[in-house]
């Protein structure tokens, strides 16, 4: 497989701003549930990643391999209460809250 056909987290063409949250290791997320939030994340998109000749599984291992390397994020936005996986460079993180 070549770089040029792996599957990008790209930056949302439509939001110019970075994505406001706070960064949440991904060593420090259950893997069961790493697994599945790289495959909503891929599944969202699949209409447009269906093309590429790649399984879902294939997509998958290749998001957690951008999250290992460290070209992909998870986000948690505190205000929405939902996590989102985003190109590295396109977040903008909050030191995280202690809860009362």
């Amino acid at each position: 497989m070549s770089n040029s056909d792996e599957v990008t987290i790209e930056r949302d063409r439509q939001d110019a701003q970075g994505e406001d949250g706070t960064d949440v290791p991904p060593d420090r997320i259950n893997p069961d549930t790493l697994r599945n939030m790289a495959a909503e994340f891929v599944t969202r998109d699949w209409s447009e990643l269906a093309d590429a000749g790649y399984t879902l599984d294939e997509k998958i291992e290749q998001v957690l391999q951008q999250l290992k390397d460290g070209r992909a994020k998870v986000v948690f936005d505190m205000t929405t209460e939902t996590c989102n996986i985003v190109p590295a460079d396109n977040i903008i993180t909050q030191p995280l809250r202690r809860l009362p």
